[in-house]
């Protein structure tokens, strides 16, 4: 009854293998997970840190759930915001090196809100052509003049710069590391040519915080931009292991998104549990600084090995390793012959990605072990020879 053009489409995907039925973990978020009863090698998920099932997240999150409830009953311009809430959000300030921070309920929420609140008729977006599918869809809802420029092509960037400087505000978009391609953005580069030429900078930082910089502050703190990047945006349910969004910004740009942010004034605020949970994963991220030593040695370990292996693998420079296969079919093939080897690593096709640009995206964590990437790249091998895909 109803919307019978969806099974055609439907049907069409199944032809073409790109079909896809949702995974259910049956484990907690590790190096290893259990799917169907079956022990495998995680490779899919963004836990950089192993902080999703860290003990002291884990007894923070309880905690605040004993002591506050499950949840806080309203948006934070009513009756939802606890001293908690704020708590967190000088303290994220402090870590991203800003003047104040704003908690959003997830990242993708974060840039809807962000871009459609500050962005006006008068304004110009420039935005990187690979930007993260929620800053995307944030420019969609401005009613800002747009300018996509070439990815981490400084020349159409400056290009777009020099086309639109009758605009009221010019903010340059782009991702930190970009999510698909593990590479990471030219933001000194970026820097300059806005400060060249009066814009502002926005940096969604989803895959950088918890990765890169200090204690894993992000690409501003990484390039030693603190205080040159207007606007710093990310998640928390990637690196720190939870969930929600923020953007780090001056106080006024805060206090105007309390007003003006639609996700913000018009969603339930986050839970005690999952507030407690992320202040905890940034104290961990401070103390326990062995945590990126393992992430980026595990991360070297694995790139080079894929690399010999003959692998396609980009031009990554962070733990996010695609294997780059091309079709659609065939990359979604790799995907479930490596699944039955015993490593869980997820096709990704289009829309995710252009179509001809399927691949395998891998991530490297802080918790897995040499014999976790050792077998993993022992089941690439053996899958990669079987499917012709290295020699």
């Amino acid at each position: 009854m109803g919307f019978e053009h969806l099974r055609t489409e439907l049907e069409e995907m199944k032809q073409a293998g790109t079909f896809r039925n949702l995974v259910a973990l049956e484990s907690a978020q590790h190096n290893r997970v259990t799917i169907d009863g079956k022990e495998l090698i995680q490779l899919s998920s963004n836990n950089y840190l192993g902080l999703a099932a860290h003990p002291r997240l884990a007894e923070q999150a309880a905690e605040a759930a004993r002591t506050f409830g499950a949840g806080t009953g309203s948006v934070r311009t009513i009756a939802g915001t606890l001293e908690m809430h704020q708590a967190f959000e000088r303290e994220l300030a402090t870590f991203k090196h800003t003047e104040a921070a704003l908690v959003f309920q997830s990242g993708f929420a974060t840039n809807l809100g962000v871009l459609s609140a500050l962005l006006g008729p008068e304004d110009v977006v420039i935005s990187d052509e690979l930007n993260h599918a929620s800053i995307i869809d944030g420019i969609r809802l401005t009613k800002a003049k747009r300018r996509i420029y070439k990815h981490v092509d400084l020349a159409d960037l400056e290009a777009a710069l020099q086309e639109t400087q009758d605009a009221r505000t010019r903010l340059i978009v782009t991702d930190g590391v970009f999510s698909m391609d593990g590479n990471i953005a030219p933001l000194p580069e970026i820097v300059e040519l806005a400060e060249r030429y009066d814009a502002l900078v926005m940096v969604d930082d989803a895959h950088a915080s918890g990765v890169l910089g200090k204690a894993g502050r992000g690409t501003v703190n990484h390039f030693g931009l603190d205080g040159r990047v207007a606007l710093q945006v990310g998640t928390l349910s990637k690196a720190i292991g939870v969930l929600g969004g923020y953007v780090a910004c001056e106080q006024h740009v805060k206090d105007y998104l309390i007003h003006k942010g639609r996700p913000f004034l018009f969603s339930t605020s986050h839970p005690p549990a999952v507030v407690e949970a992320n202040r905890e994963a940034l104290r961990v991220m401070e103390e326990e600084t062995e945590l990126f030593d393992r992430l980026w040695e595990n991360t070297e370990f694995f790139k080079q090995g894929l690399r010999d292996l003959g692998f396609d693998i980009g031009t990554s420079t962070t733990p996010i390793t695609p294997v780059i296969v091309g079709d659609e079919a065939r990359c979604h093939e790799l995907s479930d012959r490596l699944r039955q080897e015993g490593v869980f690593a997820q096709g990704i096709a289009f829309p995710t990605v252009a179509k001809g640009k399927a691949r395998v995206r891998t991530i490297v964590t802080a918790e897995h072990t040499r014999e976790d990437l050792t077998t993993a790249l022992a089941a690439f091998e053996k899958v990669g020879r079987e499917l012709n895909l290295i020699g």
